[in-house]
């Protein structure tokens, strides 16, 4: 869930001033950010482009478990005492990234009520966020899993309007994110093509049709 700041503040603007403590970094697509088991020593404002979030377990097995997208702020792990990454974030596309030293962020929430406001407000769309993603884990489907993922990456339903073209993402991470095989959504993908809910112009065209299969149980849904 992208974070929609009040009209009147300017991530990017309150966190150029910050001076020491911050800097401005730029990424090619595929390229880390951290690494899990990492110190975390900062939070990260993404200022454009996507990033994907992936964690591995012990027997060596990724989840992707989010994709964030410009705006959203991620690494806050750090300021409620985590003090090594449990995740990787890697640019899904080109990026510049703002990062943020911890004890610069800290003060800026003390002495900047405005951000503050706005910080608070990206933690609780994260907490909502998360919530959804679980109760869709433990009660949908995995045609219903893919084709909500689609469209929040398309940004459907979020301030600013839709995207309905979304960056080039492979089989295998989508089957990650909704936690199935890529067969499966090989599977989806070509009925969903089929029926006119997507298609193919230089990424993954989403098209608002595709809310039907959220919306509605279909005779072919995988249970």
């Amino acid at each position: 869930m992208t974070i929609r700041h009040p009209p009147s503040f300017e991530a990017a603007s309150v966190l150029s001033r910050i001076g020491e403590g911050q800097r401005i970094e730029r990424y090619q697509s595929d390229q880390t950010v951290f690494v899990q088991g990492e110190v975390a020593d900062a939070v990260f404002y993404l200022q454009s482009g996507k990033v994907k979030v992936s964690v591995v377990s012990a027997q060596g097995k990724e989840a992707v478990v989010a994709m964030l997208g410009k705006e959203e702020f991620f690494g806050e792990g750090c300021l409620a005492g985590q003090a090594l990454r449990i995740s990787t974030v890697t640019t899904m596309t080109d990026a510049v990234i703002v990062r943020l030293e911890k004890p610069a962020i800290v003060r800026l929430i003390r002495e900047q009520p405005e951000f503050s406001e706005a910080f608070i407000a990206h933690l609780l769309s994260r907490a909502i966020r998360v919530e959804a993603d679980l109760v869709d884990q433990l009660f949908n489907s995995s045609e219903k899993r893919l084709a909500r993922t689609l469209l929040l990456l398309a940004n459907f339903g979020q301030e600013g309007g839709p995207e309905p073209v979304i960056a080039k993402i492979s089989q295998e991470t989508l089957a990650q994110m909704i936690g199935t095989t890529r067969s499966r959504v090989s599977f989806f993908m070509n009925r969903f093509r089929e029926l006119g809910f997507i298609s193919y112009n230089g990424g993954i065209e989403i098209h608002s049709s595709l809310l039907n299969v959220v919306l509605h149980d279909h005779p072919w849904i995988d249970p």
